[in-house]
């Protein structure tokens, strides 16, 4: 089967399509959509152009973080009080390797708002939060857009050769969001105070600028 055949909305879609695709898809919380499925699948052969591929799903995802992060940066309430106190040890950890955490959490395919929310609630600084997170999408959207442009027919094909109906591939998607999503549930559900009690103690003083914000 030809990787056309799977994914047959692909060459119609174009720059705009992942545009909306990519913002829209790392706009929503907590909720992994695979947009990065479309980039991989865009970056395959001659049609479209892996720079311009890769610097629309970066900045687009970015904006959409910023977002994300000028909402949590407000106060606005995308968890819950009992959540956001459970992770406050976390929040604080978060804050203390900022801009690292921001851009490995952008540089890598796991869900980022466990950690781009906590950055918000702290008051970390929201320019440094877009730098690092946009350094952060460039490096992923290029490493995927690069590996799937030089090396992806060469990998697939005999993939695919075996491949008769593309169902499988559909439903391994749909797993792996659902796994992400899994991931996440678990991060908002984890005692981390008592985690982080005995590697990060710091994590569980209650400073008064931990109170003012919360």
């Amino acid at each position: 089967m030809d990787l056309w055949e799977i994914f047959p909305f692909t060459p119609e879609v174009g720059y705009l399509g992942l545009a909306v695709v990519s913002f829209f898809g790392s706009l929503v919380p907590f909720v992994p959509i695979p947009s990065f499925v479309l980039l991989v699948t865009m970056s395959v052969g001659t049609q479209f152009d892996i720079h311009l591929l890769a610097l629309i799903a970066a900045f687009t995802a970015t904006a959409a973080k910023q977002i994300i992060f000028y909402i949590s940066y407000g106060g606005r309430r995308i968890i819950s009080e009992k959540t956001k106190k459970r992770m406050r040890p976390f929040q604080k950890l978060v804050k203390r390797y900022g801009g690292t955490a921001a851009f490995v959490a952008a540089a890598t395919p796991i869900p980022d708002d466990i950690v781009y929310i906590p950055l918000g609630l702290s008051k970390y600084n929201p320019k440094k939060f877009f730098i690092a997170t946009l350094l952060g999408k460039l490096v992923l959207c290029y490493i995927l857009v690069l590996i799937s442009h030089y090396m992806g027919l060469s990998i697939l094909e005999p993939i695919l050769a075996d491949i008769d109906d593309p169902s499988p591939v559909y439903i391994g998607i749909i797993i792996f969001a659902a796994a992400m999503t899994a991931v996440v549930i678990l991060v908002l559900r984890l005692d981390w105070e008592r985690i982080l009690g005995r590697i990060a103690p710091w994590t569980l003083d209650d400073d008064e600028e931990d109170n003012k914000q919360n």
